[in-house]
């Protein structure tokens, strides 16, 4: 009986103590929400283009980056207002930072000043501050492959404002064509008094035209043409305002009496932007936005 009754309560400590080793203690781990947002945009700056702004910026490396806005202020000291969204798949941080690329064509007017900057989000849609660099940009009308004639009193002269060429002695003309046969040599030549001109020199696009130079123009008012020249144009519409408009054109062939420009016109008096240049590369990632 003694027997009996201690392998009953030996068996019973064994299952109890098997029950009591079934129980364990779990460890929970609590990620907190993340708070951080990516680095801000850098390098931000713009490109000038006939209506449209195309703006550039280094590309953030965080590994959560979701994409960027791209925010515009239509005046000087104006609140800012996203024109576009865009997404960014996530990197290596490791990767060298690429360019990005938006071309703002929203709404936007030749001879209007438009402010600029970028921002960038993750994927908890953590936002950085705007950019910090001082980017705006006026966008100015443009054309390519216009045909002037010395030889043609139709089309011998150029009207930036009008976008067209004009006839010989048309006052709406800025510049014309003006062929020397004695010398054989043909002129750029201004039109009215209060129009200068300069040779720029030789460029491999017209966009290496970056900004109106401050001097330098011709007394004589005229530069003779030469092919794969550009040339700046300097223009004072209003008698009764100092400030000029400018323009630029390169030639980019020629004929005896003829030449083929390309052309670009600041409609914004006083402003001596014509364009910014940047360099593109194969990195450049280019968006739309949305």
């Amino acid at each position: 009986m003694r027997t009996m009754t201690y392998k009953l309560l030996l068996s019973a400590l064994i299952a109890g103590a098997m029950l009591s080793g079934c129980e364990t203690t779990k460890t929970v781990y609590v990620t907190p929400p993340d708070t951080t947002p990516p680095s801000v945009p850098r390098g931000v700056r713009s490109v000038t283009g006939d209506g449209t702004v195309s703006i550039y910026w280094y590309g953030s490396t965080e590994e959560d980056l979701a994409g960027y806005r791209v925010w515009r202020a239509d005046s000087e000291g104006a609140d800012y207002v996203v024109v576009s969204r865009i997404d960014a798949d996530p990197r290596d941080p490791g990767d060298p930072p690429v360019d990005w690329q938006y071309d703002d064509t929203h709404r936007i007017a030749n001879g209007h000043t438009y402010y600029y900057a970028v921002s960038a989000f993750d994927f908890d849609d953590n936002e950085s501050d705007l950019s910090y660099e001082d980017v705006f940009d006026t966008p100015r009308p443009a054309g390519e492959n216009v045909l002037l004639d010395a030889d043609r009193p139709s089309i011998a002269a150029f009207a930036f404002a009008d976008e067209i060429p004009v006839p010989h002695g048309d006052s709406r003309g800025d510049i014309e064509l003006v062929y020397d046969p004695d010398l054989d040599v043909l002129y750029i030549e201004a039109i009215h008094n209060d129009t200068y001109v300069q040779d720029f020199g030789f460029t491999a696009s017209l966009d290496d035209v970056d900004w109106a130079p401050e001097n330098g123009w011709s007394a004589l008012h005229r530069a003779e043409v030469i092919r794969g020249h550009s040339y700046v144009a300097q223009i004072y519409r209003d008698p009764e305002s100092s400030l000029a408009n400018y323009a630029k054109l390169r030639v980019t062939s020629t004929g005896g009496t003829w030449a083929r420009i390309d052309w670009a016109y600041q409609i914004d008096p006083g402003n001596p932007e014509l364009k910014r240049g940047v360099p593109r590369g194969d990195s450049t990632k280019v968006s739309g936005g949305r």
